[in-house]
């Protein structure tokens, strides 16, 4: 059994979520939990070691990822497709510059991680924008739309995220397999950004793409990564998935191109350890979580029955709808008066500025202390608004 409601003391560490000790921030996509033994124990052997110049890429780390999903997912992976990079957002901006041209269209699914659209508009791409349909508090795939976008012959490329950022939906396998039949009819890459993989409710499963990829394996690219669900963003470690043999053949020439192909010191025997010994502490996260997403349900329609949460079935991210208010606005007002922070919906598209993303992979107290200064924070603002 692992503690969750300790958490690492990140003040004074260039922490960027906790960069102001006077905020409790629950924004940031990352984790306070205590970093297992697991995990540290390679760091400091490899500390103790001495040595820390320039190290090669081993079969291990590959074999630690085929172990993993075949033996939590039932997924057979070829290392032979896997290409090391030094994290998926690296990867999603190495692939805009060298699988698509300047000019050209990247479609997104709105509303969608922030970092997606600097990719794309940071390197001269066009941003388009299919958005997701928001009926009864649940989201679908607009696929008339989708269709519509993807057949434009400039859109050359697809970012998904699956399971989806931020708004926690699991994409499911016909989902899946009517994006790559579009993608395919209209000669478009999709990119399935799976970082967030393994944080799903428990004793449920995502549906990745990497199950039916060979079925359409010209046009599509995975991202995986261990460093979300370990919390382990910082050390810089990811895998691009390819099963064609002429994309992975560009996608070597991009990544080694930006200089983001080569390992650290730490990368490598700590992704494999975690990969190889996480599991227990992995599905003991996931209740923590959503134990914490339970007590945010709980929390808002008893005392801020305006506002809505359905807990999602995965991320550890709760998206809040907060009805008519501006999230932009709001949040301000909250870290300004109530030393609080959450991530506004604006960020991940322009069909949610009524909308905040709340991260509770933190302690079960920090969410309590955070769902307090959220409902004084309204009641405050509230008022203020109406007079």
């Amino acid at each position: 059994m692992y503690n969750f409601d300790e958490i690492a003391n990140r003040l004074d560490t260039a922490s960027y979520k906790w960069e102001n000790k006077d905020i409790l921030p629950l924004w940031v996509a990352d984790m306070d939990f205590i970093t297992p033994s697991f995990i540290t124990k390679p760091i400091i052997e490899r500390i103790n070691k001495g040595a820390f110049g320039y190290t090669y890429i081993k079969d291990e780390y590959f074999i630690a990822y085929k172990d993993f999903y075949k033996r939590r997912h039932n997924i057979n992976l070829d290392i032979k497709n896997m290409q090391f990079v030094t994290g998926v957002v690296p990867l999603i901006s190495s692939l805009v510059r060298g699988i698509t041209n300047i000019g050209d269209n990247v479609l997104v699914l709105s509303p969608c991680y922030n970092i997606f659209y600097n990719s794309i508009r940071n390197n001269d791409r066009i941003i388009k924008t299919s958005n997701l349909i928001f009926k009864d508090y649940k989201y679908e795939i607009d696929f008339l739309d989708l269709e519509l976008k993807l057949k434009d012959p400039k859109t050359s490329l697809l970012i998904i995220s699956n399971p989806m950022n931020p708004i926690g939906r699991l994409i499911k396998e016909e989902e899946l397999i009517k994006i790559l039949e579009l993608c395919k009819k209209y000669n478009v890459i999709l990119l399935s950004d799976e970082i967030h993989a393994e944080i799903v409710r428990p004793n449920l499963k995502y549906n990745s793409v990497l199950k039916i990829i060979d079925s359409y394996k010209e046009n599509v690219i995975v991202a995986i990564s261990a460093s979300k669900c370990f919390n382990m963003a910082g050390l810089n470690g990811a895998i691009s998935y390819c099963v064609s043999s002429i994309l992975n053949e560009r996608i070597r020439k991009s990544i080694n191109k930006d200089e983001v192909a080569e390992p650290n010191a730490f990368v490598q025997d700590t992704f494999i350890s975690a990969l190889n010994n996480g599991d227990l502490w992995l599905d003991e996260m996931n209740q923590y979580v959503y134990n914490n997403k339970l007590y945010v349900k709980e929390f808002i329609e008893k005392n801020i029955p305006e506002f809505k949460y359905i807990i999602s079935d995965s991320l550890y991210l709760c998206w809040v709808y907060i009805n008519n208010i501006n999230s932009i606005e709001f949040l301000k007002f909250l870290e300004e008066e109530y030393k609080v922070k959450f991530s506004d919906g604006y960020e991940y598209g322009n069909n949610s500025l009524n909308f905040i993303r709340i991260n509770v992979a933190t302690s079960k107290l920090n969410v309590v202390e955070a769902m307090k200064r959220l409902k004084e924070g309204y009641i405050k603002y509230k008022n203020i608004s109406h007079t």
